[in-house]
């Protein structure tokens, strides 16, 4: 029954419940995508409390990285997860080869080309300390945006536009934006259990997987802080949102994803046109009604976020560094750079082989197309803009979502996923260039 105005639903009043919806979701969307003027620094509120909560810190902040990452080593261990399959033994040889970097690291001991500045130095303190920090603070924000009915209020209104551009149920629209506004991890969950169900089938379980599981916007802040890019974040946020999901509907056309098995055992019923609106509405309603206590959500977001730090940091650290090493003593990326450079060099740009380089370096682990420019202050903009959209719309990476896949029931298998990879990030190129050059 649709809700009017005085009227309740269930035992809470509507005018408490449109406060539940609208209040905590405008407080998030201010929290990560409104700029504020604060000591001489233009940026979203986020950044600003991460800044602050790393200036109060200080030289602790070097140690509690440290903690996460030995916890995140600990973790599969004592979880007894490590014993799961070759993937998760495999992944935690290097979350504890990721422990021996952070102590060399804080220690400086080791091999000196260790130590040099681009290296485990500026690792550590460019990306796994602000990691560290900006995913839990992040997740506390994200609280605000996941569980008042926003997320479900929007994915009910884009139900429509689902299978037309990306061949996917309406209900999918749930992991795409669970996935950019939340956890890729959570989103591939979602996706596992309603392919298992039999409400996707193989063909848009892959889409969603390869297609919607994207990095979230705390992980994206980093990005865009290593590249220097923070002054155009609500451009480069919104531009790198589009691209991807754009990317996404020509690789749900393209092989291999065309032609794996499109049956689905339970299918979706779709709602009228006259009613989606309504339909939403309720959904944010009923939603806002259900939802936990603040300080319960925040609490259980607290916890999310930490236990995604302890899990990514150990292998940032690990993979991140051999990334580095890789990219810098052996030619293996300036040779899978070609692949790319074709379409980098078309647009004429500064940096092209650069660039391509460092996309072709995201396979290993997404941070790494922002490592390998952002340290450099000679890079061109529209380089580094580019490398920041590449890192988001590639999705794939073997330091985590192409583990996490294969770690679902999706039948999907490594060869796949590397040809979805390479077309995703020539796709990408070839818009985030052109949007950068309007941009600059």
């Amino acid at each position: 029954m649709a809700t009017t105005p005085g009227s309740s639903v269930g035992q809470t009043p509507l005018g408490l419940l449109l406060f539940k919806l609208l209040v905590p979701s405008a407080i998030g969307i201010f929290i990560f995508f409104v700029p504020v003027a604060w000591e001489g620094r233009t940026t979203i509120p986020l950044d600003h409390l991460v800044t602050a909560a790393r200036a109060g810190l200080g030289d602790w902040a070097r140690f509690y990285a440290l903690a996460l990452i030995i916890a995140g080593a600990a973790y599969p261990l004592i979880k007894g997860d490590w014993r799961r399959s070759l993937t998760d033994k495999i992944f935690t040889v290097l979350k504890l080869l990721g422990v021996v970097a952070a102590l060399l690291t804080m220690t400086s001991a080791g091999p000196a080309l260790l130590h040099q500045p681009d290296m485990l130095p500026f690792l550590y303190d460019k990306l796994v300390i602000p990691v560290g920090l900006i995913v839990p603070i992040g997740a506390i924000f994200l609280a605000l945006l996941l569980s008042y009915g926003l997320l479900e209020l929007i994915g009910i209104l884009v139900q429509p536009v689902m299978r037309p551009l990306w061949r996917t149920p309406g209900r999918s629209a749930i992991d795409a934006v669970a996935s950019f506004v939340g956890s890729y991890s959570i989103g591939l969950l979602i996706t596992s259990r309603a392919y298992a169900g039999g409400q996707y089938s193989a063909r848009e379980a892959a889409i969603i997987a390869t297609g919607f599981s994207t990095v979230s916007a705390p992980f994206m802040i980093i990005v865009a802080k290593t590249l220097g890019l923070m002054d155009y974040w609500n451009a480069y946020f919104w531009i790198t949102l589009v691209i991807t999901f754009v990317v996404s509907a020509v690789t749900a056309r393209l092989w291999p994803l065309s032609g794996m098995d499109n049956t689905a055992t339970d299918g979706e019923p779709e709602a009228q046109k006259g009613d989606r609106l309504a339909l939403a509405w309720r959904t944010g309603i009923k939603v806002a009604e259900q939802a936990p206590r603040l300080g319960s959500s925040v609490r259980k977001n607290l916890t999310e976020g930490l236990v995604m730090a302890i899990s990514i940091l150990p292998s940032i650290m690990s993979v991140g560094l051999l990334g580095l090493l890789v990219a810098k003593y052996t030619p293996v990326f300036e040779w899978l750079g070609w692949l790319f450079y074709p379409v980098v060099a078309i647009f004429g740009i500064d940096n092209a082989q650069e660039l391509a380089q460092a996309s072709a370096a995201g396979l290993a682990e997404m941070f790494l197309p922002a490592l390998l420019l952002g340290g450099d202050a000679g890079i061109d903009f529209v380089a580094r803009f580019a490398a920041g959209v590449v890192s988001v719309s590639s999705i794939l990476f073997f330091s985590a979502s192409i583990p996490c896949v294969l770690a679902t029931r999706i039948p999907i298998t490594i060869w796949q996923m590397l040809v979805v990879w390479a077309v995703r990030v020539a796709l990408t190129l070839v818009m985030a260039i052109p949007a950068a050059m309007l941009l600059q």
